[in-house]
């Protein structure tokens, strides 16, 4: 079995920070990348950023010089530290990993259970 635990989720004024931690755990065998998706009430799911485990990152436009995406490879950990927030961050955001599992022949993706971010004064 594996599992993504996600934490960092909350409440926060314009302006302010945050930083979401998602960590993989159970039989996993490799990780090829782990991201952050966020889903707006009434939106569809959109990637906010991407890292792969050889630190290739990708962002979406409406974070870049904002957020940074970083991963602790011995852990199977990624971050999502999150700057100068605004109210249209306001999302459940959700950890997706795609990792090879033991006793598997294919990468598969997997995703945590989400975390509510609030951006509002």
């Amino acid at each position: 079995q594996v599992q993504l635990v996600e934490s960092g989720g909350g409440l926060v004024q314009p302006g302010g920070s945050l930083r979401l931690s998602c960590a993989a755990s159970g039989s996993i065998f490799s990780i090829s990348a782990m991201g952050w998706y966020r889903q707006a009430p009434g939106k569809e799911r959109e990637l906010v950023a991407a890292i792969t485990w050889g630190g290739g990152t990708n962002y979406a436009d409406s974070v870049k010089g904002r957020f940074t995406i970083s991963r602790d490879n011995a852990k199977n950990t990624v971050y999502l530290q999150m700057n100068s927030l605004k109210p249209e961050d306001t999302a459940i955001y959700y950890c997706n990993a795609d990792l090879l599992p033991y006793a598997s022949s294919r990468y598969r993706d997997y995703w945590g259970q989400g975390t509510q971010v609030a951006v509002s004064s």
